[in-house]
């Protein structure tokens, strides 16, 4: 039996990027489908989109205008989502900022920022939904961290930060969710072509350019292909594409070994912004 069909799913984020992906993929999967954003004008045209790919009339796209770094308007939109539909079967954290730039650059507030999005817009979702779930007892959690959520990466102090936290915050989870057969998964994409990425293009260091120049980009349709995949195998680790792969199998062999070569590749970038 397909393992989306007859499911719902909550997407943050789910109005553009991976989200949005995810929302069309588990669509044509069968499942009803609930993207939430802050952006109203962003959320509609989303609808229309993840719509035009419904197998049926009968599936559902529902767009929740909610800010995840706001408990109290948060909390407030998801229950009267919840009251009317129920505690969704699937929750994906995917609403997620990114600001590159060197750590003496980045002005406190970035920091800020992206912990509030990034690590608290994921606790305080889960914090509306996870005693019901326990309560069902199923469910299924799924929160995208990045290779920057395992790998300390030049030019993203703040945004290594804030996936590192929702690296540990969902390994936690896992354990205590699992007596009660929720089952957790955590994502680390690779750079992919969104929206963020073409915004971090603006701010990033040209040593961060360098080092990452020879990454092949994955599009945001692959990613949410592989996710939704290995989801449905009841994966607790997921990672999208080659590089993805090859890094956390490197850093989980190596540990901090793995930096000497990465500082190798940071050493060319320097001697080239010298010479530009």
């Amino acid at each position: 039996m397909n393992f989306y069909q007859g499911k719902s799913a909550l997407i943050t984020g789910g109005s553009s990027g991976i989200g949005l992906a995810l929302a069309k993929n588990f669509v044509r999967e069968g499942c009803n489908v609930t993207i939430l954003s802050r952006q109203e004008s962003i959320l509609q045209s989303a609808v229309a989109e993840i719509s035009s790919v419904k197998p049926s009339s009968h599936l559902t796209v529902i767009p929740l205008q909610a800010d995840v770094t706001k408990h109290q308007e948060l909390k407030s939109v998801l229950h009267a989502y919840t009251t009317q539909y129920g505690i969704p079967d699937i929750v994906v954290n995917s609403a997620g900022v990114s600001h590159p730039g060197t750590f003496t650059t980045l002005k406190p507030e970035i920091f800020h920022w992206m912990m509030d999005v990034n690590y608290f817009g994921t606790v305080y979702v889960l914090k509306e939904l996870v005693p019901e779930m326990k309560t069902r007892r199923s469910g299924h959690i799924i929160n995208i961290s990045s290779m920057a959520g395992f790998l300390g990466i030049y030019g993203y102090t703040a945004y290594s930060a804030s996936k590192f936290a929702v690296s540990g915050f969902t390994d936690a989870l896992r354990s205590e969710l699992k007596p009660y057969n929720i089952k957790v998964s955590i994502v680390f994409p690779p750079d992919t072509q969104t929206p963020q990425l073409e915004y971090e293009e603006k701010y990033k260091p040209f040593i961060t350019k360098q080092v990452a120049g020879s990454a092949k980009l994955m599009s945001a349709e692959a990613v949410a292909a592989e996710i939704a995949r290995r989801v449905a195998r009841g994966n607790y680790i997921i990672l999208p594409g080659f590089e993805a792969k090859l890094f956390y199998t490197l850093q989980n062999l190596m540990g901090r070994r793995l930096y000497p070569i990465i500082d190798l590749l940071i050493r060319d970038a320097i001697s080239k912004l010298k010479i530009g």
